[in-house]
């Protein structure tokens, strides 16, 4: 005994025998092969097929699937047992079979036509008619008595000429395929107590067994997934009269068919007995099924010109917002700033770190613009961002190169300038971030506690010797031409550092400064830049020497009073020194408490820097040994000229065109930046 496969329109077709001596070997070589099959028949009446892998017949896979119908559309295919099975003899009809099949679809709600059971009085489908017939029928034969065939069919499909009740169901088919009785696919649970449904197009193994019962004419037919036994009830019951259809030899095995769509369809293991209740499959053991990867569907044409509608607002959409991005992160970079690329920083990253540039995070604001505070997205780092405008690239290359420049000076006295960043219309300056703010604040806002004496003097002497380092210590001269309280900033221990080099230039040792524009801040100014606008070290210790004076007196080097015009701290000062009484400048706020030597000092040294003649000014060397008390502050002549309004009348200095501030300095930045601090 064995099994034959076909594809195609006919899978097992009867081998006529031409001669004794061939129907022999033939019959010699069935024997042989039953004999090696993994369920053997004990009679010919029962046989049983845990996988068909030991059956060496064509069309079987390697692991032992049987495969009915592959995936072409159209296609009908048959798999019988081999040797016709008695049944309309004198003893009873009853009989018993199961097995467990899988269909596999091409696209995951669509597959073929179906699989159905067949007992048959031929193995020959020659003239079956279309696949809806599922290769057993056609037009003119379907429901003919004359067919003798009982089918029970595993349907996936509907079709309404034959009174299908819906897609996915099983029903009793005799002579035709307008079922004696159907159900949608289902099963019992035993556990749950209720009907479960299952898909015929799963995918999935599932088990089914059918048992005719001759003494009580009654056709059972019961369905499951492999993963639980036998239910109790069955799917159909249908009372049946099996010796009015069956004749005395019938073929038993398996019909499948596909369509305009297909489906892999496939026995995996399968069980009969002529006389009693089938063998049980051993399920483990059965067959893998192939894993396919299931085809889409294709869509409907309207459904596909909305998909590409939608995909084509999405891509505007994500385009629009992906130009807007690129737009407001967008910096200007130019070839030359290659070298400088440590130095630069994003703009999207200062974007992050000042949330925006929110006006929560302002630190403080001038003639430049706004100073925000930030945190470096990537470092956690604290930031202080000063956004500068500027509406022209001339000479933008040697103001980047000076910015940069000075990004490389390193004292602990001076507020460290880490980088910048371009953009549309604004320069951005980034520095380390000075917890405490600027020194002004302490001085005149009733927020902050007062400063000491002790702390002031540490802040003056630190400022001194910051601007040390920048006119001789350093490789190159840089002057930082605007220098006063609010430029200097406090660090978490009140330790003062000079920031702010918006204005600073820089020049070789030994060279002049080319610098011919007047910049600076209203009483920080020495007077001989109202003459040349010439600004040297000079300038700078002028400018030192009115902090000086601010620091100790705790006032504006010029404040508005009651009385018209402006009153100069320099001048007020110099008055009370030439009244011998210039402790009497001292801030009222320090109550007294301070070192008498060290106040005088200041006051005294604030003047000698504010000299109205450049040359008779100290440098910022002699200024730290005055400080340190390593050098003698000379005595001061009385009818020494001292501040901005000595050599020039008041009405000359109300005539400046600036008041808090004027553009800034550097030779090429005048025509780069709006406005100055």
């Amino acid at each position: 005994m064995s099994l034959r496969n076909f594809t195609k329109r006919n899978l097992f077709p009867f081998l006529p025998m031409a001669t004794v001596l061939r129907s022999l070997l033939h019959f010699l070589m069935l024997l042989y092969v039953s004999n090696t099959l993994l369920g053997l028949a004990q009679d010919e009446d029962q046989f049983i097929y845990n996988g068909f892998n030991q059956a060496k017949i064509a069309e079987i896979h390697p692991n032992g699937l049987l495969q009915l119908t592959d995936l072409s559309n159209n296609q009908v295919g048959h798999a019988f047992y081999q040797v016709p099975i008695k049944f309309n003899t004198a003893s009873s009809l009853s009989f018993s079979t199961n097995f467990v099949f899988a269909m596999v679809p091409k696209f995951p709600t669509e597959g073929g036509l179906g699989i159905a059971f067949t007992i048959s009085p031929s193995r020959n489908f020659t003239h079956s008619g279309e696949n809806w017939y599922l290769g057993l029928f056609n037009r003119s034969s379907n429901g003919s008595p004359a067919n003798h065939i009982l089918a029970i069919e595993l349907d996936p499909s509907s079709n309404k000429a034959f009174g299908d009740i819906k897609v996915n169901h099983v029903g009793i088919d005799v002579n035709g395929l307008k079922s004696n009785e159907s159900a949608p696919a289902m099963y019992f649970s035993n556990k749950e107590v209720k009907n479960i449904s299952l898909d015929l197009l799963s995918g999935n193994p599932m088990h089914l067994w059918i048992d005719y019962d001759e003494a009580e004419k009654l056709l059972n037919v019961t369905l499951a997934p492999t993963t639980i036994s036998k239910p109790d009830r069955p799917l159909l019951s249908t009372p049946i009269d099996l010796s009015q259809i069956l004749l005395e030899s019938m073929y038993v095995g398996f019909s499948a068919s596909t369509g305009g769509v297909s489906s892999y369809q496939y026995i995996l293991g399968w069980s009969f007995n002529r006389s009693g209740s089938a063998q049980s499959l051993d399920v483990l053991s059965l067959p893998q099924i192939p894993r396919q990867r299931k085809m889409k569907a294709k869509p409907e044409p309207m459904i596909l010109a909305f998909l590409i509608a939608v995909a084509v607002f999405l891509i505007t959409v994500l385009g629009a917002a992906y130009i807007w991005r690129r737009k407001k992160y967008e910096e200007i970079r130019e070839d030359w700033e290659e070298e400088y690329g440590p130095h630069r920083f994003s703009y999207k990253n200062l974007h992050k770190a000042t949330k925006g540039f929110k006006d929560t995070e302002v630190l403080g604001e001038g003639g430049f613009g706004k100073v925000y505070r930030g945190i470096l997205p990537s470092s956690n780092i604290l930031i202080a961002v000063k956004r500068i405008s500027h509406d022209s690239r001339q000479g933008m290359k040697e103001f980047v190169a000076e910015i940069v420049s000075m990004g490389r000076l390193r004292h602990r006295n001076l507020v460290q300038l880490l980088g910048y960043c371009r953009r549309r219309g604004e320069l951005l300056l980034v520095y380390d971030y000075m917890p405490n703010g600027s020194l002004d604040k302490f001085l005149y806002s009733n927020e902050n506690p007062n400063l000491n004496w002790v702390k002031r003097f540490r802040i003056i002497r630190g400022v001194a010797s910051g601007l040390l380092y920048l006119h001789e210590e350093w490789e190159q001269v840089v002057l930082h031409r605007d220098v006063k309280a609010s430029n200097v900033l406090l660090d978490a221990e009140l330790n003062g550092r000079l920031g702010d080099f918006g204005l600073a230039r820089l020049y070789d040792h030994g060279t002049n400064p080319q610098t011919t524009h007047l910049v600076g801040t209203v009483g920080y100014l020495a007077p001989e830049l109202t003459k040349i606008g010439k600004a040297t070290t000079g300038t700078d210790v002028f400018a030192f020497g009115a902090f000086m004076l601010e620091v100790a007196c705790g006032r504006r080097p010029i404040e508005v009073r009651e009385l018209p015009g402006r009153v100069s701290l320099v001048d007020w000062v110099s008055e009370c020194w030439r009244k011998e009484v210039i402790l009497d400048a001292s801030d009222p706020r320090l109550e007294g408490n301070y070192v008498v030597d060290e106040m005088e000092l200041v006051l005294k040294l604030g003047l000698f820097c504010s000299h109205s003649m450049p040359e008779a000014r100290p440098s910022m060397r002699q200024v730290m040994q005055f400080l340190d008390g390593d050098a003698k502050l000379p005595q001061l002549p009385h009818d020494s000229a001292f501040g901005a309004f000595s050599s020039y009348g008041s009405s000359d200095f109300m005539s400046f065109p600036f008041t808090q501030a004027s553009a800034p300095s550097m030779s090429t930045t005048d025509s780069i930046l709006k406005s100055g601090r």
